[in-house]
């Protein structure tokens, strides 16, 4: 049975539409504003949402700006319903991403109808989607409907070895290709006017990156570096985009990939404009972490200028904080190698 959830500040019109829903064979389940509405659409997963515009506090547009941010909630089909009919708000919504946009009052069948749509198109999106904890290389080829294009384009693929520090590819080039990390971990970063580099993300095994500059056809707008030996997947981006215009899960996928960039990306600037430089240091150190935190203690490689970048910070500031953290007992230094032991202390250092 499908879940639906609806979010309607009015009692009447909300409980008229969960009636009409569940005598339909859907589990409703009720928000009476925006902010219960966005905590339900994270803790119970529906698999679609109807949702007022006009509400006090948060109204429909903050809802769905704020789902669209989470990995977990912005494939979840989402229709506006709002007795507003301007062209201006109709525009905003469907920009902000919603999936349709319904006028009240409405007709019983025209509901049902968007709803049984909208489920049918993304039932088969949110099983590729959902991580199955696979290898995503063989997760995106071996559910594809183009089966016989994706095994070409794998074995088409150039596996090339790049050394530590080696560049891969240099801010100002033109992009050739789609990588994908099968050893190894690389590093973006900029170089700012007076030489100080700030590492804008790194990469780890099974991530693919260079993805944004063929998506938008401009040159890179960063330098990639492995920051150890890795083993990269060089796809053509002639074939990446034709996966992307011939097939739907491999497109899916890759939304889903950007969403949640965005997210991190977004918390990664509020974290350098607002965290303490401790704050900084510690988000620095588990950002390098490859796999699961829980599992402490984990060791990371990495450069005292490379954690710097990282963090924003200038190299003498960040090896004081490395030296405050090994003499609390939460990490452990020998040369490059830094031992997290206590992760969930870093993890919850005060901002």
């Amino acid at each position: 049975m499908k879940k639906l959830l609806v979010i309607e500040d009015n009692d009447g019109v909300r409980e008229n539409l969960a009636e009409i829903l569940e005598l339909s064979g859907y589990e409703v389940i009720t928000a009476s504003n925006g902010k219960e509405g966005v905590s339900l659409a994270k803790s119970d997963q529906p698999d679609l949402i109807l949702c007022d515009v006009s509400m006090p506090e948060l109204d429909g547009f903050g809802v769905l700006k704020i789902l669209n941010r989470e990995s977990d909630t912005f494939d979840i089909p989402f229709i506006f319903l709002t007795a507003r009919v301007e062209p201006g708000d109709f525009r905003k919504g469907m920009g902000l991403g919603a999936d349709d946009y319904i006028t009240k009052p409405f007709d019983d069948t025209e509901l049902l109808e968007a709803v049984e749509t909208r489920l049918k198109k993304n039932e088969r999106l949110r099983a590729v989607i959902k991580d199955s904890g696979k290898d995503k290389v063989q997760q995106l080829f071996s559910e594809s409907r183009a089966l016989e294009t994706l095994k070409q384009v794998s074995d088409q693929s150039e596996l090339r070895n790049f050394q530590a520090k080696e560049c891969i590819y240099e801010e100002g080039r033109t992009p050739r290709y789609l990588f994908f990390i099968e050893e190894g971990r690389v590093k973006l970063s900029k170089v700012n006017e007076i030489g100080k580099e700030l590492i804008t993300h790194v990469y780890s095994k099974d991530e693919f990156f260079g993805y944004n500059p063929l998506l938008r056809d401009v040159p890179y707008e960063e330098s990639a570096n492995a920051l150890e030996e890795s083993k990269i997947r060089l796809i053509p981006k002639e074939h990446f985009r034709e996966l992307l215009l011939g097939n739907r899960e491999f497109t899916a996928h890759f939304i889903k990939i950007l969403a949640t960039e965005a997210s991190i990306t977004e918390q990664q600037l509020i974290d350098l404009a607002y965290s303490s430089v401790r704050k900084k240091t510690a988000n620095a150190l588990l950002s390098l972490v490859e796999g699961d935190l829980a599992n402490a203690p984990v060791t990371i490689v990495a450069t005292r200028d490379d954690l710097a970048s990282v963090a924003g910070t200038a190299k003498e500031t960040l090896i004081r904080t490395l030296s405050d953290f090994k003499s609390e007992g939460l990490i452990a230094i020998q040369g490059s190698r830094i031992t997290l032991l206590d992760i969930e202390s870093l993890t919850h250092l005060p901002q």
